[in-house]
């Protein structure tokens, strides 16, 4: 049956209580991923927050808000899945693939400009396809105000992310030396166009992504 979410002693938990229980649970996640051997005191403290605060503010909006929902701390900071810790991991993730390639964001803004985004590729077409997606998401939930939707497309998005990302390559490096040999700038525009949209729709949803996880 469902039930209210109680403490071990039968009260229902307070929102300072939860927040503290989802702390602790991160900050065991990410030390169990060894991030806080990669990590800061300050990268590793702001990752914590954005995965604690982040995950129980999606737990509660990812679920259509007339529907009752069963909370797991389990569930909700799984790497996988319709989650926020899942949508933050690929968050940094994409990020990065600039910072690999060495391109900066004079480099991207130049490339837009000269050249544009080229769709060659089925993978790319359907990111492409799902980025723009966005605008018209957004107009549905200000029409019935279920912020759910947003959630469910930041969820597609990524995955349609990582079929992209699997079958077309952004960055070609020499395996011996690991040298970047060849960087591919559209795809590159894809990969940034994507976070983009996710940073936007974070905001909305009122979660804090971080650079480094």
């Amino acid at each position: 049956c469902r039930k209210k979410f109680k403490t071990r002693s039968g009260q229902t938990v307070q929102l300072a209580g939860l927040l503290d229980e989802g702390l602790a649970r991160a900050e065991q996640k990410l030390k169990e991923k060894e991030r806080d051997k990669e990590l800061t005191k300050e990268e590793l403290k702001a990752a914590q927050e954005a995965v604690a605060y982040g995950c129980i503010k999606y737990a509660d909006l990812s679920h259509n808000r007339i529907h009752d929902y069963v909370f797991s701390f389990d569930k909700m900071l799984d790497d996988r899945g319709n989650t926020a810790a899942y949508l933050l991991y690929a968050y940094t993730r994409i990020r990065s693939i600039a910072r690999t390639a060495k391109v900066s964001p004079e480099q991207i803004q130049a490339f837009v400009q000269s050249d544009g985004v080229q769709l060659d590729h089925e993978k790319e077409l359907n990111l492409a396809k799902c980025i723009i997606q966005f605008s018209e998401v957004i107009l549905k939930c200000l029409d019935d105000l279920l912020l759910h939707s947003l959630c469910d497309y930041l969820y597609e998005l990524c995955t349609t992310f990582t079929e992209f990302y699997d079958k077309c390559y952004c960055v070609e490096k020499d395996r011996k030396t690991g040298e970047i040999v060849k960087v591919n700038m559209s795809r590159i525009l894809l990969c940034e166009a994507t976070a983009s949209v996710m940073s936007s729709g974070f905001h909305i949803l009122g979660i804090t992504p971080v650079s480094k996880m």
